[in-house]
């Protein structure tokens, strides 16, 4: 691991590649501040979540030249869905994992239907690499 001290976060990478896949999984797997979550009501509960763009930022410090592409793309009478595909960038090659997001049409919540979709997804594939992995446990 790339650390200057065994008590300190690891110093990230400074390019493409440069670490392992267990090195960023390593990274993105940590706890996250507080103070970086935001949170949404469900059902009467308040669920804190990573919004896209701190994840995004994230994964600019911890897995430089990583990608993003809507890979499948439907549409029901009501819904939209869509699979995404996040890839890194590890010292192995490129590694991606995909995820589903979907949103209803007629969406009231900010943002739209497709945007909203995309960022599910986005926030799910990113879980796959650790990213914020432990706020989907109940």
């Amino acid at each position: 691991m790339h650390t200057t001290d065994t008590h300190k976060a690891p110093t990230p990478p400074s390019k493409p590649g440069e670490w392992s896949l267990d090195e960023i999984i390593f990274a993105l797997s940590r706890p996250l501040p507080a103070s970086i979550l935001e949170t949404k009501t469900l059902k009467g509960t308040a669920i804190p979540y990573l919004p896209w763009h701190t994840a995004s930022q994230i994964l600019d410090k911890y897995a430089p030249g990583w990608t993003w592409e809507i890979s499948q793309l439907g549409q029901s009478d009501s819904r939209i869905f869509l699979v995404g595909r996040l890839t890194l960038c590890t010292s192995e090659g490129n590694v991606y994992r995909e995820a589903t997001g979907t949103e209803e049409l007629a969406c009231s919540s900010y943002g739209d239907p497709s945007s909203n979709a995309e960022s599910m997804a986005f926030r799910r594939a990113a879980a796959r690499f650790g990213l914020g992995l432990y706020l989907y446990k109940r």
